[in-house]
């Protein structure tokens, strides 16, 4: 998979440190944001990253169980597609019986400042979240 470049124009007004960055979607895409949405949000991307960044260096069945409800094969494609994408890091030792252990890679951690607002964010609007899901379910749904 590749992305194309998407071209940046800041917006900003001189000595307004609160200005936002605006960036235009390159072609075909609506969102600039798009393509870091498909890498790191991913069914399972997250609960990996979230493990390995709380949890420290794992092998694969301490990250499993960490996990939980993920499959083995799921896991080693996700940890294969983020080695790729440079997230997570692999470290084979060529031990009997062979050990291999994962851990997130500095590119992975540069995600904690996202990973947090999240968090954060979660702390705050769930509760809004669950309440507007419950009104709209006791009202029938959506209205004409």
């Amino acid at each position: 998979m590749s992305y194309t470049p998407v071209p940046r124009t800041a917006v900003t007004e001189p000595d307004d440190s609160s200005a936002m960055e605006v960036t235009t979607a390159a072609p075909g895409q609506a969102c600039t944001i798009g393509p870091v949405v498909d890498i790191v949000f991913s069914r399972w991307t997250t609960p990996i990253l979230w493990t390995l960044h709380s949890f420290g260096r794992q092998r694969f069945v301490e990250l499993e169980r960490q996990i939980g409800t993920i499959t083995s094969k799921v896991l080693t494609q996700r940890l294969r597609q983020m080695e790729r994408d440079g997230l997570v890091l692999r470290t084979y030792h060529p031990e009997v019986p062979p050990r291999v252990e994962y851990e997130i890679s500095d590119l992975g951690r540069s995600l904690s400042p996202l990973f947090a607002v999240l968090a954060d964010w979660s702390r705050h609007n769930l509760d809004r979240v669950e309440q507007a899901r419950h009104d709209y379910d006791a009202g029938g749904g959506r209205r004409p």
